[in-house]
């Protein structure tokens, strides 16, 4: 289409162009042909002397006057039509010899040649191009006014479009020849990367997560290369987390079922005589069973929370109140390893915006969390404070030897010290659940260290208004437990 609309366009210019050409030698023509046809008028005409030594014409004999503009004129015109015209335009004399007398031919000037009148006419059916001058008036047998020379615009146009013509084939030719290398190397360019794309593509389908491809830039192929790039990241950190995740659990659940595959076959074969030995081995049974199902809750909680089908009945809840109630709960666990439980709340903290259950299971982690790895007879410290971004809760204990990563530490089965949480009987989900129940109720949950080295697990939610009916709590004390 662009060669097409190129291609007429510049047959419109060139031909303007050819006819403006034309039209100038034309111009030129006509002078030459008007001092010819007046020096033949003097071969007509008798001459008259009357003031001595002036230059008159001279007759040397009689000559029919067109006879000799047929002769002597017109073969200097190179092909040209030679035409005379009286006053009013109308044609007297025709070197083609159709239109005398029948055609006019208006006449207008020049506006780049002085004296020269220029006209598109009609003669013998044909367009021509045309040139006049004036000549003065009955000089000539004809009595002729105008001087005319003519050419036909068909030659014109055929002369234009066989020089046009060939210029444009080796233009288009040209200019196609560009156009199909800018093409290969537009598709080329286009075809490698997606290429590239729909291998690696399907190597990930095959199994090979870690494919990349090596598509750089910063057009829209550069860009999906590296939203690729990075999808196959991701994927392949999701199937390590998946492949983590199954040999941890497969790990998880190896001990308690053996432990439960010992001692049931011992309690139904009859190896366990004593009274004693029946009892231990049905409390194994039973402790056993309470992790396996406690793990399988677990593992079905992070399942919900991640996938956003969790419940949650977002309410005012009064955190001072909770945490005494979760500190109580926890007081037991902590005696058996003379741990110091210290809880510092102000007494106007604002209740939180949160599911009651769900911060239960979320304070109940992060309590029985410290209560499991803090070393043996220090103090765990519950604090509280209120800023712009909501109410956070702190707990702070000690650590053993091997300090845990709190870059890591709410991964799933994430194990500080793996010895250590075997004998505490942790699954290691609890952290991951609960930051995500704390994200779901739009909060946060983040782990650091104390200038004392002390871990501590930070839990911020956001603040819940006070109803306005509501009256404050009475002064409290900091509450301080010890063991």
């Amino acid at each position: 289409m662009s060669l097409l609309l190129g291609g007429a366009l510049t047959w419109v210019f060139v031909r303007d162009l050819e006819f403006q050409g034309v039209q100038d030698q034309l111009d030129r023509a006509v002078v030459a042909a008007t001092v010819q046809v007046h020096h033949e008028e003097c071969f007509t005409r008798p001459a008259v002397a009357t003031n001595p030594g002036v230059a008159t014409c001279r007759l040397a004999y009689p000559v029919d006057f067109e006879d000799r503009l047929n002769n002597i004129v017109l073969p200097t015109l190179n092909g040209n039509r030679l035409l005379l015209l009286d006053s009013g335009g109308k044609v007297i004399y025709d070197s083609g010899g159709t239109d005398m007398f029948l055609t006019v031919i208006p006449i207008t000037p020049s506006k780049r040649v002085a004296n020269v009148g220029e006209a598109r006419a009609v003669l013998g059916g044909q367009p021509h191009i045309v040139a006049a001058t004036r000549i003065p008036p009955a000089r000539d047998p004809l009595s002729a006014m105008y001087v005319v020379v003519a050419q036909p615009q068909a030659l014109v146009a055929a002369a234009a479009a066989g020089e046009l013509a060939s210029r444009l084939l080796e233009a288009g030719g040209a200019a196609l020849v560009v156009a199909m290398l800018l093409i290969l190397l537009v598709s080329r360019s286009l075809t490698r990367p997606l290429s590239q794309l729909a291998s690696a593509a399907e190597d990930i389908a095959a199994g090979n997560y870690s494919r990349r491809v090596g598509i750089r830039g910063h057009d829209e192929i550069g860009m999906l290369g590296a939203a690729f790039n990075r999808m196959a990241e991701a994927l392949e950190r999701a199937r390590k987390t998946q492949r983590d995740l199954l040999a941890n659990v497969s790990h998880e659940l190896e001990t308690p079922l053996t432990s439960l595959i010992g001692f049931s076959q011992a309690m139904v074969d009859g190896s366990l005589v004593s009274e004693i030995e029946r009892t231990r081995a049905a409390t194994i049974v039973h402790e056993e069973s309470e992790r396996v199902l406690r793990m399988a809750q677990e593992l079905l909680d992070l399942a919900r929370v991640e996938s956003g089908t969790i419940s949650l009945h977002i309410t005012a809840v009064d955190l001072r109140g909770q945490l005494e109630q979760e500190l109580e709960t926890a007081r037991l666990r902590a005696d058996k390893r003379r741990l110091e439980l210290n809880l510092v709340a102000s007494p106007d903290i604002p209740p939180v915006a949160a599911d009651p259950e769900r911060l239960h299971q979320i304070l109940d982690n992060l309590l029985d969390n410290a209560v499991k790895y803090a070393a043996e007879g220090t103090p765990i410290q519950v604090s509280t404070l209120s800023n712009v971004s909501g109410v956070e809760t702190i707990v702070a204990n000690a650590t053993a030897a091997r300090k845990p990563d709190p870059e890591k530490i709410f991964d799933r089965f994430y194990r500080a010290d793996p010895s250590r949480s075997a004998t505490a009987g942790g699954v290691g989900l609890g952290l991951s659940i609960s930051r995500e129940l704390a994200a779901a109720m739009r909060g946060r949950l983040w782990a650091d260290f104390d200038e004392a080295g002390n871990l501590r697990l930070h839990l911020l939610l956001p603040a819940a208004a006070r109803p306005a009916t509501q009256p404050g709590p009475a002064p409290a004390p900091a509450l301080s437990s010890k063991s």
